[in-house]
């Protein structure tokens, strides 16, 4: 039972190291819309074509996404929709995250006009 547990957190580490480059999180951010060409994806980013296919060759080897051929242009899509739900609940947590730490800056800005 240990080694399958063990498996199993090897597993999701890999995982998130898979999303663990900021390049890669804004290929899946812009695949959440549908899919995208090579091409369509470095306008969108503003990157050249290099990086994305470097990226994705990753995020393909992890089985983040899919690709489909429609006549010489290859589209990449991300292989399950949940990976969107998963950026976008990470999104709420880091914005939960900011709030909180909005506040304590705002109660640190307080204490110190006060001590002034």
């Amino acid at each position: 039972m240990n080694q399958a547990l063990s498996d199993l957190q090897v597993f999701k580490a890999e995982f998130f190291r898979a999303l663990a480059h900021p390049v890669r999180i804004r290929i899946l951010e812009e695949l959440g819309s549908g899919s995208r060409t090579v091409h369509a994806l470095q306008e969108a980013l503003g990157l050249d074509q290099p990086t994305v296919s470097q990226q994705l060759a990753v995020l393909r080897a992890k089985n983040l996404v899919v690709t489909t051929k429609s006549g010489s242009s290859v589209h990449y899509a991300t292989r399950d929709p949940l990976i969107h739900e998963l950026l976008m609940t990470a999104r709420v947590i880091f914005n939960n995250h900011l709030v909180d730490t909005q506040a304590m800056l705002t109660a640190l800005t307080q204490e110190r006009e006060r001590a002034s």
